[in-house]
């Protein structure tokens, strides 16, 4: 392979989608993190999102840390309609699907953790059926981030697991959910100077815990 191929072969996303639910009832909710991580690459790279009705969501584009073009979308659909949004997008510019990378929640991981991959399927997750019949393809670059599942919750617990995720973080959880979008902002710049499969190396094998509160040393009375 010559060093020209080695370099197309490269997955470089082009297109960052958070996925999520408008409305304020859903704003900070764990189901909602893909939203989140958008937000904080949209403010860590100076790149604001504005309502775009063609694309029927929050979108920007701007210059990435790397210097290339990149640009950011918020669907505004819904989350089971989200391929819309990612569709109007990539058939505008004419994108290719394993271009997109698009962030989202996911329950088999806990909070904490990440997860990258170049391809896969939605694994349960309606943002990404959506996300995967649109773009007619599974091989499409993912991150997910995890939000854990609720206390003593069964697999069959559907119930919970829908409160679960649409609830909101505690205040500790918050504390950490902070450390975790830089992390995730780490990762994605990752892919791309480096690419989606060097990235997967320190995105997969990190966690991120809870910091240790600091206790003051006793005073003698």
């Amino acid at each position: 392979m010559t060093e020209a191929t080695a370099k197309t072969a490269l997955v470089i996303p082009q297109l960052i989608v958070g996925l999520g639910n408008p409305e304020p009832k859903y704003e900070q909710t764990r189901h909602n993190i893909g939203f989140a991580a958008l937000d904080a690459l949209s403010r860590s790279w100076q790149i604001p999102l504005a309502e775009n009705r063609k694309f029927q969501g929050e979108y920007g584009e701007g210059i990435a840390p790397t210097k290339d073009k990149i640009r950011l979308l918020k669907p505004l659909t819904y989350m089971n309609r989200s391929g819309q949004s990612i569709q109007a997008v990539i058939n505008w510019y004419k994108l290719p699907p394993e271009s997109v990378l698009i962030i989202y929640d996911d329950m088999d991981l806990p909070l904490g953790k990440t997860r990258l991959r170049l391809s896969g399927s939605a694994g349960g997750h309606n943002g990404m059926k959506s996300a995967i019949a649109h773009l007619g393809t599974q091989n499409f670059p993912r991150l997910r981030i995890g939000i854990g599942r609720p206390k003593d919750a069964t697999n069959n617990d559907e119930t919970n697991a829908v409160s679960h995720v649409l609830g909101k973080f505690s205040a500790s959880e918050t504390q950490l959910v902070s450390d975790v979008l830089l992390f995730v902002t780490e990762c994605v710049e990752l892919c791309l100077k480096q690419g989606v499969e060097k990235a997967m190396n320190r995105c997969n094998s990190s966690i991120i815990y809870i910091p240790e509160p600091k206790i003051s040393p006793a005073k003698n009375v």
